[in-house]
């Protein structure tokens, strides 16, 4: 099949790699965010997604919303639109255009964590199975039919940058199964339980903050799953702390491993509390 693939971050590019790799289908176009600048020195950042694209020589398309620049895919005459981690909402015109529609790669195992951050959620929430779905897009937020999911364990100490590396992987296998079902004509497509629904919603930075009232594998699961961005933190009188790694203690109680203070590089709780005798917790 002749394919428009739709993605920007790095999690999309084993999925492109896959296509690009593959001797069944071809990506015909790369459709990705447009370059923004990025960094302290505000300069102009190819995404991932395009410099793969453009090392394999695949024509880009950058437009701010590609709803309202559909016809930019015409020339190319895909045949179906693959999404991974795009970054746009899709509205009809581009759910209707190809043959067989658009298909997106879902880092959870749908109808549970729709939304922009499903690993981190999942993470967070505690889950300890997460995996891959690739679900044919409709007009709503994930809600799509089922084509086809592959399950994962997620380990106990894993981060979300750690899950993020192994579903990508996942995703791009999961990817391959599916477009070789469609084209086959056997793609059984099972609409989701809605009754089941939860949300993955976009992180912001505040929702690192670490309420020390909670549960401690509560807070050992943000940190886990707020890794490596926003990351967990919490308050105090010499600004807000970081905190990369932590634990149950002996006593059962939260204990904060490596932590980080503003400008400082991470280090152990013990090294970092005897250098900061006066430190105060702030609400």
């Amino acid at each position: 099949m002749r394919i428009a693939f739709f993605g920007t971050p790095e999690f999309a590019v084993p999925s492109l790699k896959a296509l690009v790799n593959s001797k069944k289908h071809k990506v015909v176009c790369v459709v990705t965010q447009p370059d923004r600048p990025a960094g302290r020195g505000q300069d102009v950042v190819l995404s991932p997604v395009k410099k793969l694209a453009l090392a394999n020589k695949i024509p880009v398309l950058q437009p701010e919303r590609i709803s309202r620049e559909v016809e930019l895919l015409g020339p190319h005459k895909p045949d179906i639109i693959v999404t991974c981690a795009f970054g746009q909402i899709l509205k009809q015109n581009v759910i209707d255009y190809c043959k067989h529609g658009v298909i997106n790669v879902h880092a959870s195992l749908l109808p549970k964590y729709r939304g922009a951050s499903p690993i981190q959620w999942a993470i967070i929430k505690g889950e300890t199975r997460t995996g891959i779905t690739i679900a044919q897009t409709d007009i709503g937020l994930d809600t799509g039919d089922i084509i086809h999911a592959t399950e994962c364990d997620i380990g106990p100490k894993e981060t979300a940058g750690e899950l993020f590396a192994r579903l990508s992987v996942q995703g791009a296998e999961a990817l391959l199964t599916a477009l070789d079902m469609i084209e086959a004509g056997t793609a059984c497509r099972m609409p989701q339980d809605n009754s089941k629904a939860t949300l993955a919603p976009m992180f912001k930075k505040t929702d690192g903050r670490i309420d020390f009232g909670r549960p401690a594998q509560q807070i050992i699961n943000l940190v886990r799953g707020t890794s490596p961005w926003p990351g967990a933190y919490f308050a105090s009188n010499i600004g807000d702390i970081k905190v990369h790694r932590a634990s149950v203690g002996a006593d059962g109680k939260l204990q904060l491993d490596i932590v980080q203070a503003p400008g400082k590089r991470p280090m152990p709780w013990k090294d970092f509390i005897n250098g900061h005798k006066h430190l105060r917790f702030e609400s």
